[in-house]
């Protein structure tokens, strides 16, 4: 699978993404700057997580005005596979490309820690290697990640199986103390209507090895490279 990865000025995590998908995947995966109108032929893209444009005005509020963010608009439009890790899940917020938005944590603290997150929908193209009720132990590092969205909204996503992640502990129960940021329904991760764009908190691209805590993050690759 021909992975894009973005960068935005402020990124940081993008060349960790190349490397977790280039080096430890073995798929074939290259930096699409934010200028750039091309997605040069990417089957799937990723935003990677940072403070893209210094998170001026709010998280991913500049670069959803980005050049290569209309071209990225118009693949996700046509069907094409979107992901965004936690900037880049703040990002796709702005550009209406997923519901709701990330906001302040609860502490209004920044939070670096590995987190639980349990898996609520095992049908989508970034799931389909896992089963539901699947824990996850993956990295987590930001200042907004309080998942935020109306009711009314919720209970729809609820019913579609929109909410694909969810923070839990290693049992897979939810609670209070295992919502590290107090996101609305413990919400960790979610798509849209048509599955094809999920955004998530969590660093997938931090756990591919053994060697840095896990491999968790790569069943959610090896989910999205088995779509191909």
């Amino acid at each position: 699978m021909k992975w894009g990865v973005v960068r935005f000025p402020g990124s940081l995590d993008d060349n960790d993404a190349l490397y977790a998908l280039a080096e430890v995947m073995e798929q074939e995966a290259a930096l699409l700057w934010h200028k750039d109108t091309s997605l040069a032929g990417a089957e799937c893209v990723l935003l990677p997580g940072g403070f893209s444009y210094g998170d001026y005005l709010r998280t991913g509020a500049i670069a959803r005005f980005s050049p290569i963010m209309k071209s990225v608009e118009k693949f996700a439009a046509d069907g094409g596979l979107v992901i965004g890790t936690c900037n880049g899940f703040q990002i796709l917020c702005e550009a209406h490309l997923l519901p709701g938005a990330l906001t302040r944590n609860r502490s209004l603290a920044f939070i670096c820690e590995r987190v639980h997150v349990r898996v609520e929908n095992e049908r989508t193209p970034f799931t389909r290697a896992m089963r539901r009720g699947d824990v996850l132990k993956l990295p987590i590092k930001h200042g907004e990640g309080l998942y935020v969205a109306p009711e009314t909204e919720l209970l729809q996503m609820e019913e579609r199986g929109q909410i694909i992640l969810r923070y839990c502990d290693a049992d897979g129960a939810e609670s209070e103390a295992a919502n590290p940021n107090g996101s609305m329904r413990a919400i960790a991760g979610v798509a849209n209507e048509r599955f094809n764009v999920f955004g998530l908190m969590p660093h997938p691209e931090h756990a591919v090895e053994a060697m840095l805590g896990g491999t968790d993050g790569r069943k959610i690759f090896e989910s999205i490279a088995g779509r191909a």
